[in-house]
């Protein structure tokens, strides 16, 4: 319980919505999950540049679980993105179609830029022969 306060004061204290920061602990075989939810616009301030000030929260979360002999992991939750994410991603037959579709397009497009070019060499070819 120690852990959950400890990261429930300290990210209270990063966030500028404190009363819609959420500690949940969850106890499993590969010891205790804690689930940080936090309102979407404090998010970044939680994650911060690169994850650092995610990574110094898991720091400081290994070091308690030195001392009380158990091991801690943070998973901070998106609240705009379903937990749900996997059944709702496409399926890799809808990725490579999708794929296909946007290699089709790339060429349709590199053929009407050379057709574009070839018109815009003719008529550059054309100002050529004009005599001024």
């Amino acid at each position: 319980m120690i852990e959950q306060q400890f990261i429930e004061y300290v990210v209270k204290q990063l966030v500028d919505n404190p009363d819609a920061v959420v500690v949940e602990r969850i106890t499993d075989e590969r010891g205790i999950l804690l689930k940080l939810t936090v309102a979407a616009d404090d998010l970044g301030r939680v994650i911060g540049k690169h994850g650092a000030t995610a990574q110094s929260l898991r720091n400081l979360l290994r070091a308690l679980g030195t001392k009380n002999d158990d091991h801690y992991n943070l998973k901070i939750v998106d609240v705009d993105k379903p937990e749900d994410a996997a059944e709702t991603a496409p399926t890799t037959t809808e990725t490579v179609e999708t794929v296909e579709t946007v290699e089709k397009s790339d060429a349709e497009t590199v053929e009407n830029a050379s057709d574009l070019l070839k018109k815009t060499r003719e008529e550059l070819a054309d100002l050529d022969d004009l005599d001024i």
